[in-house]
């Protein structure tokens, strides 16, 4: 905090100007088939007011972008390129309770990662949720055989 923010706490001047964006690292996964592809939308989105850092992972098809931008903002300029883009919807292997839900485990997805789901979990109903408790270390009165 520089000397002029401080004394300007102490000032009770209201300022019209616009409120700065946070910081943030936006992740998209987009796809890209050649060195022009990935050219050209690691130049749109460098090019954008507030980009510090920009690396495109062609592999993988994701391209992160970190700075004082908002996602919505980064995703429109990407897709201004006339490609194919979305949020990056996926998250590590290791996060998730049970990878191989219904709509979750992705095979288009890079290795180490499975898509992000908002239900990653077994219902209450599930038929093999009810035997997995029965036999629960963390519950000793569950088991009625031992």
């Amino acid at each position: 905090m520089g000397a002029l923010d401080y004394l300007s706490n102490f000032c009770t001047v209201t300022s019209t100007w616009n409120k700065r964006k946070p910081m943030q690292t936006v992740e998209v996964k987009v796809k890209m088939d050649c060195d022009g592809c990935e050219k050209r939308v690691r130049n749109a989105v460098r090019s954008m007011k507030g980009v510090r850092s920009v690396e495109v992972n062609r592999k993988q098809s994701k391209v992160t972008v970190t700075g004082y931008v908002t996602p919505n903002m980064v995703l429109k300029r990407v897709r201004g390129t006339g490609k194919v883009a979305e949020l990056w919807p996926y998250v590590p292997y290791n996060l998730v309770s049970y990878p191989y839900v219904e709509k979750v485990y992705d095979k288009k997805a890079p290795s180490g990662y499975v898509r992000n789901a908002p239900q990653a979990l077994p219902g209450p109903n599930d038929p093999t949720e009810k035997y997995v408790s029965l036999f629960s270390d963390d519950n000793p009165n569950a088991c009625s055989i031992m």
